[in-house]
C-alpha cells in the first residue's frame, strides 16, 4: 500500500492553530512530485516561522498527545451534559469534537433558521450541520 497512500495532514485541528495553515504530505516520491506542481499553483509558502513551529510541534512527545487527548474528551462530555440539560438529543461523537444535536423538538424549519435564531437571540454561534456535507 505504501505507494498508493497518500497522508495529507495539517498543524490546524490538533496543534490549535487555525489559520496558519502549515501542514504535510507523506506519499510515494512520484505522487509527490506531481502533487508539488500542483500545490505551487494552488496556494503560496506558509511563513517561515510558523513552519518552524510546526517542526518544534511534530516534535512533541507522546504526552502531548494523550493530554490533549484527556483534554478534549472532558470537553466533549462537559458539553453533551450541558446541551442534554438544555434539551438537545446529542450525538455523542466517537472521533471528532464537533457534536451533531437533533433539533426538531425546538421548532424550527431548519438548522439555518435555528442557527439564526442563536445567533440573534441568546448570541450563540453554531454551523448548521448541513455545512459539513455535501449537497447535491
Amino acid at each position: 500500500m505504501r505507494e498508493r497512500t497518500v497522508l495529507v495532514n495539517s498543524m490546524s485541528k490538533t496543534y490549535s492553530v487555525t489559520g496558519w495553515r502549515v501542514g504535510f504530505v507523506l506519499a510515494a516520491e512520484d505522487l509527490t512530485d506531481s502533487i508539488r506542481k500542483v500545490h505551487d499553483f494552488l496556494t503560496v509558502g506558509a511563513a517561515a516561522p510558523l513552519q518552524q513551529a510546526g517542526v518544534v510541534a511534530l516534535n512533541l512527545p507522546d504526552s502531548y498527545y494523550e493530554k490533549l487527548s484527556l483534554e478534549y474528551q472532558k470537553r466533549r462530555d462537559f458539553l453533551l451534559e450541558r446541551l442534554g440539560q438544555a434539551g438537545f438529543r446529542c450525538y455523542r461523537p466517537s472521533g471528532a469534537y464537533y457534536i451533531m444535536t437533533d433539533i426538531s423538538g425546538f421548532g424550527f424549519a431548519n438548522d439555518v433558521s435555528f442557527v439564526r435564531y442563536l445567533i440573534e437571540s441568546p448570541g450563540v454561534a453554531a454551523v448548521p450541520w448541513l455545512q459539513f456535507f455535501f449537497r447535491f
